[in-house]
């Protein structure tokens, strides 16, 4: 697909958000040189306006840019949405608030199956949809005051929520590499882990297939109401 950017520094800093992502590439990339550049170019809230789609459902996930080595999200979150816990498989995420507070609960599996005399790690169960317990290890609050979130390789199992109570809602601007496709969600009725499909709500600011409807647009009428 094409993307449009506009430039102007009047009107938009995306283009030049994703062209300094793009910059980027052309050395390693490094947890620390990418969260320097989000920090220092993140867009303004105007600038992400087009990106802004909402939904009753469930939080949305907003693609504003993707190639090989990037993905830029913009995901907006209704009092009380949040993820499953879920895992990044090594990704590496860069994460800021643009409106709003959330809080993001880091995890880890702990529980491994024994089978026929062998211990299965807790990782590996995960991995393979058997039953496996997760332990909470730590939780921040993370408020629009500009500063860097970071998901590294070492900590990626986590889970975010909207817990502000303002009619609102909460805004995230996400960068990760390497874009992924499916990642393992924990279910914690069943106590299982399964790989499942991401999918977005939006790209380039178009809501895509049926998604839009009653729902979608009773929610902008509340808002202007």
């Amino acid at each position: 697909m094409t993307y449009v950017h506009d430039v102007h520094p009047l009107r938009s800093r995306i283009g030049d958000f994703v062209a300094g992502l793009r910059a980027l590439e052309k050395e390693a990339v490094s947890t620390k040189r990418v969260s320097e550049f989000v920090a220092e170019m993140q867009p303004s809230a105007d600038a992400l306006a087009p990106y802004l789609l909402w939904s009753r459902e469930r939080y949305t996930r907003n693609l504003i840019y993707r190639d090989h080595l990037f993905e830029v999200l913009l995901l907006c979150w209704l009092p009380g949405q949040k993820t499953p816990i879920h895992s990044h498989a090594g990704q590496l995420g860069w994460l800021t608030v643009v409106q709003g507070e959330l809080i993001c609960r880091n995890y880890r599996f702990v529980r491994s199956q024994r089978r026929e005399g062998i211990t299965i790690p807790a990782r590996y169960e995960a991995r393979q949809g058997r039953p496996v317990e997760v332990e909470l290890l730590n939780s921040a609050t993370c408020q629009a005051d500009r500063k860097v979130a970071v998901v590294d390789r070492r900590q990626t199992t986590h889970q975010i929520e909207n817990l502000e109570k303002s009619r609102r809602g909460s805004v995230t601007l996400h960068v990760y590499s390497k874009p992924i496709d499916s990642c393992v969600m924990f279910d914690e009725a069943s106590r299982c882990c399964e790989r499942r499909r991401l999918q977005y709500y939006s790209e380039s600011g178009v809501i895509l297939g049926n998604t839009i409807g009653p729902d979608h647009n009773q929610y902008l009428a509340d808002r202007a109401a």
